[in-house]
């Protein structure tokens, strides 16, 4: 005798199969994991219930192997109250970065290396930031390529100077972090 579509729904159950509800709870048991290695200051930055946090906390100082493991069911069961994705969200920003971030810090890497070796780049640059101080930039500039010649010459073993170069970064941090407001 084989089950209908009707037959299925007359049944009353429409709900997530047995097997998803088991990874789901897995999933969260992990999530729980992932917490405890987290630090305070971090968990306090997470929306987490008092319960849970003060779960989070005794499963980080317990050091029993039995005991740790329980507690961390403990969370497991605990985290099937709370927005699992939105912690997800946040510890993925914490390991790898705002994307964002890492594409503009790259993008300014690039745009201070194009300085140190051609002038035109910053022609192009001032008329993109005209509120630019161009007498600042110049300095920075001409300070970065003597300490690029400087470390050329250097000897293996020693370590170079990286004053300028980094100033010449920041200072195109602060314009690029000026232009965003």
């Amino acid at each position: 005798m084989h089950n209908t579509p009707t037959e299925d729904t007359e049944s009353g159950y429409d709900g997530p199969s047995k097997s998803q509800v088991k990874r789901d709870m897995l999933a969260l048991l992990d999530l729980g994991k992932e917490m405890v290695d987290l630090s305070a200051s971090q968990l306090k930055q997470l929306p987490l219930p008092e319960k849970l946090y003060d779960a989070l906390i005794l499963a980080q100082r317990t050091t029993a192997r039995e005991g740790r493991r329980r507690q961390i069911h403990y969370v497991g069961k605990l985290m099937r109250n709370v927005d699992a994705e939105a912690i997800r969200t946040q510890i993925d920003v914490w390991k790898n970065g705002s994307r964002e971030q890492t594409r503009a810090m790259h993008r300014l890497e690039t745009l201070r290396d194009m300085l140190l070796r051609d002038d035109a780049t910053l022609t192009e640059l001032l008329q993109e930031y005209p509120d630019a101080d161009a007498q600042h930039l110049r300095t920075l500039i001409r300070q970065g390529r003597k300490e690029t010649q400087t470390n050329a010459a250097l000897q293996p073993g020693q370590d170079p100077q990286r004053k300028h170069y980094r100033a010449l970064f920041q200072a195109l941090k602060t314009l690029d972090e000026q232009k965003e407001k």
